[in-house]
Order: structure tokens, then sequence, then C-alpha cells
């Protein structure tokens, strides 16, 4: 007679602990922010503990796609820092020219530079070298 109780007891306890584990595993997106450089865009990416060799980057049109995976260490008894595999899809803010990102990971951050299309031109500075001119 307690054997039904114990296997439902134990049935709890497994769905207990799939749901504590379950931001572990699961997808996640790294937060991300494009800066502008004159003649450059930025593309900074918060990937702190993700395995470089599991970065991807894929340029297509107007959207660049980046995957890679974070392994969580051993069995997790908490979980608070997201784990397992992402992929962000990022639309460029400008144009830029075709296959022209360079990346780079330091501290955490991956970094891709893309060259822009059509460069900022800083108007006050070429207004101020004029007058040096005259």
């Amino acid at each position: 007679m307690n054997e039904p109780v114990l296997a439902r007891l134990q049935q709890l306890m497994t769905l207990r602990e799939e749901v504590e584990t379950l931001g572990a595993g699961g997808p996640w997106t790294p937060p991300a922010d494009w800066v502008d450089g004159d003649r450059h865009l930025l593309l900074l990416l918060d990937v702190p503990g993700v395995d470089p060799d599991s970065l991807e980057l894929q340029e297509e049109g107007r959207t660049l796609t980046v995957a890679g995976r974070r392994e969580l260490p051993g069995r997790t008894l908490r979980a608070e820092r997201p784990g397992g595999t992402f992929t962000r899809t990022l639309t460029f803010p400008e144009p830029v020219v075709p296959q022209s990102g360079q990346a780079s990971l330091n501290a955490g951050v991956l970094s891709v530079r893309f060259e822009k299309r059509h460069p900022t031109i800083d108007v006050n500075a070429t207004e101020s070298g004029k007058a040096g001119q005259d």
C-alpha cells in the first residue's frame, strides 16, 4: 500500500528537480550593444564562460546570427546563470560592407567590428578644418 505513495513521491521529486534545473540547460540570450564608429559598427555581446570553439557567426543580408554554448560544471544544485546553447539573430542598424566582420573575444565579451558601407562624416570636424585653412 505504501508503494504507490513512494512512487508518487519519487515522481514529484523528479519533477521538482527538472523544474529547478530548467533554466540551466535551455536556450538563453546574451545581451548585446551596437556601437557607432565613424567608419565602422561594433557589436559587443556578453558571453562569459562560453567555449570560444563553440562560437559561430553567420552573416546573411542585413542580419548577423551568433551562436554558442556555455557548459555548466557538474551537477547543478541551484542555477541562476543560464547555460546550454544560445542563438541570437541581430539586424545591422546601418548597412555594412558584406563579410567585413572581424571578431575578437576578451574578458567574456565578443567584439565584432564591421566596416560601414557609408561612413559617418563629422560635419563639425570638417568645418573646423576649413576654418583653420582660411
